[in-house]
């Protein structure tokens, strides 16, 4: 569901590839039930209804007022094979982006179907209606809000949906990457779940498992959902299916794997290696003959493999990596606790049924144990090790998605790690970010997005100053303001341009500093405050000096000038002044990367 009130443009499918329509159309299949989420376009620097006034990019929409971020609007291309009849084209303007209130509430795929019709039929109707613009624009803007509101107060139903789905055409030729971001609407919670997804050339379906989101987000507490291009010098334009919470059955194909074996999980002694570790150590113990290829054969075939071992922990992984295996193995448990427990510890680590687990040991005892306790899990004595690749359950085809299956739960596992390793603490989340910020003088080349950040920052800009495009080229000529252009990008994707500062370096005074909004509460702020306070410390005798316009709108991030430890002065005509005195220890918590890209910032 979309803004069907403000966005009514249509256009047949003809542009579509037949394969990119039967691919739009193949969730039909799997999709159980879906939620209906009222997408909006959005700008990345949004402070309504502040910016119409303050920024000279504000382009109006003409049926209710609001800012134009995509060129053409969202427009709706007549898709009959589609889940929801519809695909979304949009040209994605620069600062525009996909925003909607979040909620897990699904509709079976019939129900959505007809929410989604009644809306585009009320939404036509008030796009056509022959009213003067003004009443017009508060009726689009009540409609929309009301959609809004019900989306937000949504309850989820008992049943979780099993993933976010995106669905996404790319007709160009090169990738485009998209920052996928769902943060409560708590400003308390800081923690967001974040993603960074490709798009590459041609369709794509991209799934990210619910349990994956939960990991970070109470998804039953109000959230936003937002879908970002990353930084690019031409408009992007992308097709949209769906873009819903879903909940799918598994397809006829997939069930029948579900017999498989999915994980193998060894034990150790006189099960991998001839001996036991306790009684002989590391140095006298032997891989049992072919286990090696044995493991090697059933990883490539995208067969996953762990350990439960009743062992010393850090002992017997020593000697697992002493064999050079230690890298086949996901969640290994080696405890002295019954192995059952170590059966559903690594069915929950690998999110996969007790179903898909074989338990291969050489102790009838531990084999027994297992089968009581789990009698999903199926069991092999390890004298018959030699007959696994055999085993009519460990036939699967060999895929480069098979073969690069473990990597991608390597990968799950480490970021599991990371998460538990945070937990609440916010500076251990963005030191897991990897942020790194770049810092340019302003030049031609960069001029334009400069004025761009000018004229749309507003809850960071601590000038007020709104600079055209005739000023910024008289500020490149002076000899005695050193001009600073930031750009951030993490793990998670690009924020291009993010930041702008101006120092006199006569006295030294920062004369402006502004950020976007995109970067609020990352730190970005009081990195470069440090590294700017140590540059100009670095080069001057002086005490550094800073002008700060306090507004409603900045006051919250303005608190970023005390954490640094600079003092209010004087105010006049409205400008505070701030000064951090020449010898005082600058403030550095070390979370962010810096990068300069000139002689004269050395510093980094």
């Amino acid at each position: 569901m979309y803004e069907t009130e403000a966005n009514n443009k249509t256009e047949t499918a003809d542009q579509l590839p037949q394969e990119v329509i039967e691919a739009f159309g193949a969730s039909r299949k799997t999709m159980l039930a879906r939620s209906v989420l009222p997408w909006s376009e959005h700008c990345t620097e949004c402070v309504w209804p502040t910016c119409y006034a303050t920024c000279d990019l504000y382009s109006p929409r003409p049926q209710d007022g609001r800012c134009r971020r995509f060129a053409d609007g969202m427009v709706r291309i007549h898709c009959p094979s589609a889940l929801n009849e519809y695909v979304l084209k949009i040209r994605f303007k620069r600062w525009g982006k996909l925003w909607s209130p979040g909620s897990i509430r699904l509709y079976s795929a019939e129900q959505a179907l007809r929410l989604e019709k009644r809306d585009h039929l009320i939404g036509a109707t008030l796009y056509q209606l022959p009213l003067p613009s003004d009443i017009k624009r508060v009726v689009t803007g009540k409609r929309y809000s009301f959609k809004k509101r019900v989306a937000a107060s949504s309850a989820g139903d008992k049943d979780l949906p099993t993933s976010f789905v995106i669905e996404c055409y790319n007709a160009d030729v090169s990738t485009v990457r998209l920052s996928l971001t769902l943060r409560c609407v708590d400003e308390q919670v800081k923690i967001p779940f974040q993603k960074l997804i490709e798009i590459g050339p041609g369709f794509h379906r991209v799934r990210v498992p619910m349990a994956e989101i939960r990991q970070m987000l109470d998804v039953r507490r109000p959230f936003s959902v937002e879908l970002i291009p990353n930084e690019d010098e031409k408009e992007t334009t992308l097709y949209f299916g769906l873009m819903e919470f879903v909940r799918e059955v598994a397809l006829p194909a997939e069930k029948a794997e579900a017999k498989k074996i999915k994980c193998v999980v060894w034990d150790l002694d006189n099960t991998l290696w001839d001996g036991i570790l306790v009684e002989q150590g590391p140095e006298k113990l032997q891989l049992k003959q072919g286990i090696a290829e044995i493991v090697r054969t059933l990883d490539e075939r995208g067969i996953l493999q762990s350990i439960a071992s009743k062992n010393n922990h850090d002992e017997a992984l020593q000697a697992v990596r002493r064999f050079h295996l230690d890298e086949y193995f996901l969640y290994p448990q080696v405890s002295w606790h019954p192995k059952s427990e170590a059966m559903k510890a690594i069915a929950g680590g690998l999110n996969i049924g007790l179903d898909s687990l074989l338990f291969v040991d050489d102790s009838e005892f531990e084999l027994a144990q297992v089968k009581q306790a789990c009698p999903d899990v199926r069991v092999l004595n390890s004298q018959d090790y030699r007959t696994l690749p055999q085993m009519q359950e460990c036939q699967v085809p060999v895929t480069a998605e098979s073969k690069s299956r473990r990597a991608m739960y390597r990968t799950e596992e480490q970021r599991q790690n990371t998460v538990q390793s945070f937990g609440d603490d916010y500076m251990a989340f963005l030191r897991h970010c990897g942020i790194e910020l770049s810092i340019h003088p302003m030049t031609e080349s960069n001029l334009e997005r400069v004025h761009e950040l000018t004229q749309r920052t507003n809850q960071m800009n601590f000038s007020g100053n709104r600079y055209d495009r005739g000023v910024l080229r008289s500020i490149l000529t002076s000899p005695h303001l050193d001009t600073y252009v930031l750009s951030c990008e993490d793990r998670f994707g690009s924020y291009g341009i993010v930041g702008f500062s101006i120092v006199d370096n006569r006295e030294p005074r920062m004369t402006d500093l502004m950020f976007s909004c995109r970067i609020q509460s990352k730190r970005v702020e009081h990195a470069f405050l440090s590294y700017i306070l140590r540059k100009h410390g670095a080069e001057s005798e002086n005490d550094f000096w800073s002008d700060y316009r306090k507004t409603p709108r900045n006051a919250p991030s303005g608190q970023v000038f005390a954490d640094m430890g600079m003092e209010e002065v004087d105010v006049r005509g409205g400008v505070t002044s701030l000064v951090f005195r020449k010898g005082r220890q600058i403030p550095d918590d070390a979370i962010i990367k810096i990068n300069a890209h000139r002689d004269s910032l050395s510093l980094a």
